[in-house]
């Protein structure tokens, strides 16, 4: 029988989010909002990976790093890989976690909101004292 795929809940919870353009990259699942990528994930020589941005947990991602320098590495630009099988999968916690901050970080802020520019801050409270 094969093994269950550990990417599988990854994807769909990916794909469940406002304005997701799924795709691929080379041989892995790649997920995009606003033509940014937030999620790379699939096989690779005979394991599981999986790319997220972040940001906030990148902390705690090093911590994992140095801890198991096999399984999860930080990359250039705030990107964290890691790496697992099917008998041993990415923990559900760290990856919905990380997911999440993944996303966040790509979407940016709401469509049609932008977030106000420094100057607009400073008239405003100005405007109020």
């Amino acid at each position: 029988m094969p093994e269950k795929d550990p990417t599988e809940a990854i994807r769909v919870a990916a794909a469940a989010y406002p304005d997701v353009d799924p795709g691929t990259a080379c041989t892995q699942s790649a997920f995009r909002v606003r033509k940014k990528a937030f999620l790379y994930v699939g096989p690779q020589g005979g394991r599981y990976k999986a790319m997220f941005k972040l940001e906030d947990s990148l902390a705690e991602a090093a911590t994992l790093a140095e801890q198991d320098p096999d399984c999860y590495e930080i990359g250039k630009g705030g990107w964290v890989v890691a790496r697992f099988t099917a008998a041993r999968p990415l923990p559900k916690r760290t990856w919905k976690k990380w997911l999440d901050e993944s996303y966040r970080l790509s979407a940016g802020p709401p469509a049609g909101k932008s977030a106000p520019r420094a100057s607009a801050r400073k008239k405003s409270t100005r405007a109020k004292k």
